[in-house]
């Protein structure tokens, strides 16, 4: 067993979870509210503003520079080609630029960006990956499952899936997963230990950004 499958292993219950949430059920049947959705797209839109800069940061303590240039490289596709494409799928759900540029972080989206961005400042290479996996690869395991199920009528729906289930998509979590397997051997028990508990704490944030998502939730602190 790789290294990799370990640290899904340890938060396999949480995986198997997020398959069955309300939301994602909602979105592979294509029977998902539309307010939830564009919520989530919102949320999401925020994320990637500050997942951009975990892959900016992974590339300054990158000591390859083969290393280096994939999360450069992987930064600059989510500044401009991904947040190009969310942008345009924001426009079918009725959700203009300015009311993205609008939009304020929920608790849960401040929570998940600032744990990423904590392991980022203070951890490693595999620090990094082990706090990124869990989206990169998690996402693909989630699509991939809504694509088995059977893919949904609602054409909004399914661009999500096959955007998410595609080649391109997966060679990202694949290329993370590869880097995670070359760095495991040279790693030792106790930082193995860490990174598990980032991959865990991750696999978290994730499932709670489905509950979000699917409650609207912004705050649960009520506004005076």
């Amino acid at each position: 067993m790789g290294f990799c499958e370990e640290l899904m292993r340890g938060s396999q219950g949480i995986w198997a979870r997020e398959k069955e949430h309300p939301f994602v059920v909602g979105l592979g049947a294509g029977t998902l509210d539309d307010d939830r959705f564009r919520f989530y797209l919102e949320q999401d839109y925020l994320f990637l503003i500050e997942y951009a800069k975990v892959f900016a940061l992974a590339a300054t303590k990158s000591a390859e520079l083969e290393t280096m240039a994939y999360f450069a490289q992987l930064c600059a596709d989510t500044l401009n080609t991904e947040m190009a494409l969310h942008r345009s799928y924001c426009a079918e759900f009725g959700i203009t630029p300015a009311e993205l540029e609008a939009a304020r972080p929920a608790q849960t989206t401040s929570g998940y960006t600032g744990h990423l961005l904590q392991v980022a400042v203070r951890g490693g290479i595999a620090d990094i990956i082990a706090a990124v996996l869990p989206c990169q690869w998690g996402y693909y395991e989630i699509a991939r499952h809504l694509q088995e199920r059977g893919m949904p009528a609602e054409p909004r729906y399914r661009k999500w899936i096959e955007m998410y289930a595609s080649a391109e998509f997966a060679a990202y979590g694949r290329w993370l997963r590869e880097r995670m397997e070359h760095l495991a051997p040279y790693l030792a028990p106790e930082h193995k230990r860490r990174l598990k508990a980032i991959f865990h704490d991750s696999s978290r944030w994730e499932y709670l950004f489905w509950e979000m998502a699917w409650r609207r939730e912004m705050w649960a602190v009520p506004e005076e």
